[in-house]
């Protein structure tokens, strides 16, 4: 995880547009969220439960998942669970996003699978940097990222 001055995140698009798949149940959230990944290059594809997060994941094969941990249907540990119990989706990168901000919340969700821990509200400088970095894309331009 990136300390708060140290972020090196590529201001530049992506090289190719890496798919994320963003899962919040909160609408207003994912459009804001969904709008600023888009403006940076991103193709943002959204759920609004951890059950609809799965079938997607599965369906649309994602280059990386920003998982909301409070989720009705399915919460955020039982979908990222089963993701990482899929074959077809155990390897793409999940990222916690979270309003639980607990040393012990934190724990959990690296239990559950998460590859990172993202609190809210949204860091989205934060949130950029640990993008790139799970994708392989850190440093594409050497550029500092903006909000």
């Amino acid at each position: 995880m990136s300390t708060a001055g140290s972020h090196t995140a590529s201001a530049a698009p992506p090289p190719h547009p890496t798919t994320v798949l963003l899962v919040d149940d909160n609408e207003l959230g994912r459009d804001m969220l969904t709008r600023r990944l888009a403006r940076r290059g991103f193709r943002v594809i959204g759920a609004a439960d951890g059950l609809e997060a799965v079938a997607r994941a599965i369906s649309d094969q994602p280059d990386l998942i920003i998982m909301d941990m409070s989720l009705p249907v399915m919460d955020g540990w039982e979908a990222t669970r089963r993701i990482r119990a899929d074959a077809r989706t155990w390897t793409i990168p999940i990222i916690a996003l979270t309003a639980h901000v607990m040393a012990d919340d934190r724990v959990r969700c690296l239990e559950a699978g998460c590859d990172e821990f993202q609190s809210k509200p949204v860091d989205f400088i934060r949130l950029v940097d640990a993008i790139l970095r799970l994708g392989g894309l850190e440093g594409a331009d050497g550029a500092e990222a903006k909000g």
